[in-house]
């Protein structure tokens, strides 16, 4: 196999060179949502190529998203995540993934369909369900690139879901925010179990504080257009289809119930 010297989240901490207006990014997602096929990529400026080790009382001067902005492309990533997760399953025998490990991959689905419905349900407008991915077709047979793209991804999920936590604090809607910290934890638990699917990976559960690369939602597009899962083309193009949520009845508080304060 393919030896590289970089991790995954090492790549997607480069990528974050690129630079969008997030003026731009915003015309994106509504003409995204108005119908457009494709994502029109921008965001706003991106943390330079080194983790910012801010004080716990730094508050920075970080952009805002609106409501719709955050759910749309909250809701565009988790259909992403539900057709790298649906051709992951249908491949898994290739890649040598069967019994726990298989299971591992059908509860994410299940439950990032889940996310999915419920930002949809919340306003969101996924703008694409057209993606492609860096290794294109291989990615469904080599289970090594399998797992370096599952890791990158989730990767970038959690930092926008860290960056939707403040965002909907700033605005002063906590029940989003909670709502966003519900999600995060469990893309964390899809990171660190897809992880722990490599016999090449030692300690899956590698992070002591997850990593924080864009300042907010609309930048993840950035991150995950330099990756290589927005450009569909030819062979390397992957329709979003919806999973059935018995993929994996093991799935259960699927609802985010939230006690009242």
């Amino acid at each position: 196999m393919e030896q590289r010297s970089q991790t995954p989240a090492s790549e997607l901490l480069q990528s974050l060179t690129v630079r969008k207006s997030r003026r731009n990014m915003l015309k994106g997602v509504l003409a995204g949502a108005a119908g457009t096929t494709g994502l029109v990529l921008a965001g706003s400026t991106l943390l330079s190529g080194t983790a910012h080790a801010a004080t716990l009382t730094d508050k920075g001067n970080c952009p805002t998203d609106s409501v719709v902005t955050i759910l749309s492309v909250a809701a565009t990533a988790e259909q992403l995540a539900v057709t790298f997760y649906t051709h992951g399953i249908n491949n898994a025998a290739a890649m040598g993934i069967s019994g726990q490990n298989l299971n591992y991959l059908t509860g994410a689905v299940v439950e990032e369909q889940l996310h999915l419905n419920l930002l949809v349900a919340s306003g969101g407008k996924p703008v694409t369900g057209l993606f492609s991915f860096p290794h294109g077709a291989e990615t469904f047979w080599n289970q090594d690139k399998f797992i370096r793209t599952l890791d990158q991804l989730e990767t970038a999920f959690e930092s926008a879901y860290i960056a939707a936590i403040r965002e909907f604090a700033d605005m002063d809607m906590s029940a989003l925010s909670v709502l966003s910290a519900q999600i995060l934890t469990v893309e964390a638990e899809h990171r660190a179990l897809g992880r722990s699917i490599s016999s090449k990976i030692n300690t899956a559960n590698n992070w002591a504080f997850t990593p924080v690369y864009v300042k907010s939602v609309s930048d993840a597009v950035n991150v995950l257009k330099a990756e290589g899962y927005l450009s569909p083309e030819d062979k390397n193009s992957y329709q979003y289809y919806p999973v059935s949520l018995e993929e994996n009845t093991d799935v259960v508080q699927r609802t985010p119930y939230v006690v009242p304060c």
